[in-house]
């Protein structure tokens, strides 16, 4: 064992490190006392950030094991596993492990990542010799996906009724659908609940913080001069996904600190999204209406479709006193794309 990796497992514990022992029988009062404590929390924060980075090597030579042994086909988006997740960041692989249907007794193996699981068939290689091991690099192993992704925010994993029968079953109501799935022991069992529950709520608790701090930017009626009402219309030959020529298209309108964003049109470049939002203005001359555009993706962050803006002063001018009107906005640094709003701009009157 190397002296970081032993410097690691001592936690901030100084005894378990080499510079910890002399630092334990240093006097306070010493003179070389607080030159030991400094060398100590840097030799401390280095064997961290070597075994983090040791982690994160192993995280990416799995992810991309399973990527050259997995097949997923049918899916309407490519699966780069070793990549960032939709917003989690980095995709974390966290277990893997036989599974068996309870009432088929089908065998399956599943791959559990910090953002779904996933449920798979193995196919028996031609001159598989059966040791063949997860993971290893000479491993001939292939899978095939047996079910769509199952998403950790759309999940909830329970234990049977009786937990303390001779099978280590356990359920996962994944939306609509119930999956009995039994592990190979007991252990494992608790290994699957725990993980899955623990990512499940991560996944939950970042998802309801976003909504949160939209929701707060949303609520906080700003004493202003007056208001913004934003219809997003539709978009029209918006940029078309790579994978398969249509788009899950959506708005992210903004103004300053506030935002709104509209509903996921499906599998479409000519979107109706006829969205409602209001901005409170502050400044009519510095406010700028922001609207960019993105494709809703599942297994990454979402792609850019292109963005518009428009100042507020120049709505003024245009609506005069016609009341609202309607702009065809080009989209930018995209080649095609346009977006139609109906703006209405609304001053309080002065005291």
């Amino acid at each position: 064992m190397s002296w970081l990796q032993l410097g690691a497992q001592s936690g901030s514990s100084p005894g378990g490190h080499p510079s910890g022992k002399i630092l334990e029988n240093t006097p306070e009062n010493h003179p070389d006392h607080s030159h030991l404590k400094h060398a100590l929390e840097k030799a401390e924060e280095l064997c961290s950030q070597v075994n983090e980075g040791v982690r994160e090597k192993e995280n990416s030579d799995r992810l991309e094991w399973i990527q050259a042994h997995v097949q997923c086909e049918g899916l309407s988006e490519q699966l780069v596993f070793n990549s960032v997740t939709n917003c989690l960041g980095p995709r974390k692989f966290l277990h893997s492990g036989k599974l068996y249907k309870a009432k088929s007794n089908k065998e399956l193996y599943g791959f559990l990542f910090n953002d779904f699981l996933l449920l798979t068939q193995i196919i028996k290689p031609l001159g598989s010799s059966g040791t063949d091991k997860v993971f290893s690099p000479k491993s001939n192993l292939q899978y095939k996906m047996y079910k769509t992704p199952i998403f950790l925010n759309e999940v909830l994993v329970k234990l049977p009724t009786d937990p303390s029968g001779d099978e280590p079953i356990f359920h996962i109501s994944h939306i609509d659908r119930v999956y009995t799935l039994r592990a190979e022991s007991i252990n494992e069992r608790t290994a699957w609940v725990q993980k899955i529950k623990a990512a499940s709520e991560l996944y939950i608790e970042t998802e309801k913080k976003k909504r949160e701090k939209a929701y707060l930017v949303r609520s906080q009626r700003a004493t202003g001069i007056g208001r913004l009402m934003v219809n997003v219309v539709e978009g029209i030959e918006l940029k078309p996904c790579r994978s398969h020529g249509k788009s899950n298209p959506y708005c992210e309108v903004t103004m300053g600190s506030q935002c709104h964003i509209t509903k996921t049109i499906q599998d479409t470049l000519n979107p109706k999204w006829n969205s409602n939002c209001q901005f409170f203005i502050k400044d009519l001359e510095q406010e700028v209406l922001c609207i960019t555009v993105f494709e809703r993706d599942q297994f990454s962050p979402d792609d850019f479709l292109g963005r518009t803006e428009i100042r507020v002063a120049d709505i003024k001018k245009d609506q005069g006193s016609k009341g609202p009107v309607t702009k065809c906005l080009l989209l930018h640094e995209v080649p095609t794309g346009e977006i139609v709003v109906r703006l209405d701009l609304q001053l309080f009157d002065e005291p």
